[in-house]
């Protein structure tokens, strides 16, 4: 581990328009984006996701197109089923990312469209 880093887990979520491939590839890479870019990470700091998506989503693994993206085939990935809660956010893709950040550094979750809603206080 690198000095002066700690693991740190950052949470976000988002929703597709669709379950299409294209919807769901777009809704993920917005959010790596966001996962990335409000966090300052570098590829080597970023460990492991892992997606959850809900049960309306099933056209494309999540973590398919997460490995693709901006070359983060080292990261480990892992794909969930979102538990079934009646009234869930619909095409929702949750993540849980492990990365290494600065102690202290003001983390940002990601919470987009849809989704900002589960986490208002996040957006």
């Amino acid at each position: 581990m690198k000095d002066n880093y700690k693991i740190t887990f950052i949470r976000g979520a988002t929703t597709a328009t669709g379950n299409s491939i294209e919807e769901i590839e777009e809704a993920v890479v917005e959010l790596i984006e966001e996962l990335i870019s409000r966090n300052s990470l570098i590829k080597k700091n970023l460990l492991s996701i892992t997606f959850t998506s809900t049960k309306d989503l099933d056209a494309c693994f999540p973590a398919s197109i997460a490995r693709k993206f901006k070359e983060l085939d080292s990261v480990a990935f892992l794909d969930c089923q979102q538990m079934y809660v009646s009234n869930d956010v619909y095409f929702c893709i949750r993540l849980m990312a492990q990365v290494l950040l600065p102690p202290n550094f003001p983390v940002k979750h990601p919470y987009l469209r849809g989704a900002a809603k589960l986490r208002p206080d996040r957006c």
